[in-house]
């Protein structure tokens, strides 16, 4: 594989799947495939009879939900480092003048 790639074997749900990444990816490809089979062994064992394609439907939900919240609060923070930088930046304006 000339790009570097190479296949990881993941295992989610019991089930092993083969990746390809490469060397620097690989830890994260883990603990990605951890995580999505933690949340898909949470949304199994909420309900027993759930099939496998709906037990994945609804892990990728949980974890989108998630990332999208995640990304709001970074957005608020980012958002209130930059109001006080600029508070900052003001004072720092004044002191100078």
């Amino acid at each position: 594989m000339s790009d570097g790639k190479r296949p990881v074997s993941v295992k989610i749900l019991d089930r092993e799947y083969l990746v390809s990444c490469t060397q620097e990816e690989r830890a994260a490809l883990l603990q990605a495939a951890a995580h999505v089979d933690a949340k898909m062994r949470e949304v199994r064992g909420q309900s027993k009879v759930l099939g496998l394609e709906r037990v994945a439907v609804l892990a990728a939900l949980n974890i989108a939900h998630e990332s999208i919240g995640t990304r709001q609060q970074l957005d608020e923070v980012s958002q209130s480092l930059a109001s006080e930088l600029r508070t900052l930046n003001l004072k720092l304006e004044r002191q100078q003048a």
